[in-house]
């Protein structure tokens, strides 16, 4: 993947850009979700609704803290992108009946320690802490549950829907990849050094501490699905391979740091890591849903309805 022309790319964005609408939800084809699968897929659709939503809050994010107008329109773009996902992926549910009128899916309870740390604190995090953690999560959880979810439903409107989201996060992970590099060039030791320094931030270690369980918890439910754990691992691959293809690209401590972690989860044998997060997994199912502050009230924003 080279490097971008951002400016050129706003232009593609805006050029690209689709509503429900545009896709025929009424179509035949929805009774090819069989019995077997409604149930598991109800919870995994639920999930990736909400992965979205975690992408479209960081975007919100990083529109407010990008380094240079270019940038914070296309963020801007892209939390609506996340959003319309969102809203895609509840449309689809509601044609398999997954829905009753206006219900919204009930995020998993590590999807929404994410929500909450992010409604908190991600509009005060430096630019490429999300602009190293968010590539990555497209790339694992995205990349690996949109392909994995056209591999096993047989229904040509979710392939249709699914030909968009896909055609916007090929995008979102070129911006990701040429931002996160960009992050590397020009910088002095002493500059990579200052980097590092919200790596030790007690706002950053707590959202380690919900960002961890939340990967386990992922991989737990997908393979269950029946997507082959090695097939994530290798999808995880592709960031580091991509991400650090240059020598600039390596020089950002936030690619090593995530590139790290990265190996860590792949390796089933490191049992220094994965004893603790799944016991972490363990620990937060254990947490109460009354004892969770409200949902945030941007979720009132979620909609199936074809008009939004």
């Amino acid at each position: 993947m080279a490097q971008v022309d951002l400016e050129k790319m706003l232009v593609k964005i805006k050029a690209t850009q689709w509503g429900l609408g545009d896709v025929d939800w009424d179509a035949p084809g929805a009774d090819g979700i069989t019995a077997e699968q409604w149930p598991k897929l109800k919870t995994f659709m639920a999930d990736l609704m909400w992965i979205e939503h975690v992408g479209a809050r960081a975007f919100a994010a990083m529109a407010k803290t990008a380094p240079t107008d270019t940038l914070r329109e296309i963020y801007t773009y892209f939390h609506a992108e996340e959003q319309r996902h969102a809203n895609a992926e509840m449309a689809l549910m509601k044609r398999w009946g997954m829905l009753d009128g206006d219900e919204l899916p009930e995020p998993n309870i590590n999807l929404r320690l994410v929500i909450e740390w992010l409604d908190k604190y991600a509009d005060g995090l430096p630019f490429y802490v999300l602009g190293a953690v968010i590539p990555m999560l497209e790339v694992a959880l995205d990349g690996a549950l949109c392909h994995f979810l056209l591999d096993t439903v047989d229904d040509p409107v979710c392939h249709a829907a699914f030909d968009r989201i896909n055609g916007d996060e090929a995008r979102h992970l070129a911006v990701g990849f040429t931002v996160m590099e960009q992050q590397g060039v020009g910088k002095s030791t002493l500059g990579l050094m200052r980097m590092c320094a919200p790596m030790i931030d007690p706002r950053t270690l707590l959202g380690i501490a919900v960002y961890v369980p939340l990967l386990n918890k992922m991989r737990d439910n997908i393979v269950e699905l029946g997507l082959p754990e090695k097939r994530l691992y290798d999808v995880m691959g592709k960031f580091r391979r991509i991400g650090g293809r240059t020598k600039v690209g390596r020089r950002n401590p936030w690619f090593q740091a995530v590139q790290l972690h990265s190996r860590w989860v792949m390796n089933r044998e490191n049992k220094l890591y994965h004893v603790p997060a799944d016991a972490s997994v363990r620990l937060t199912a254990r947490i109460p849903r009354e004892a969770l502050p409200p949902v945030p009230t941007w979720v009132k924003e979620l909609t199936w309805r074809p008009a939004a």
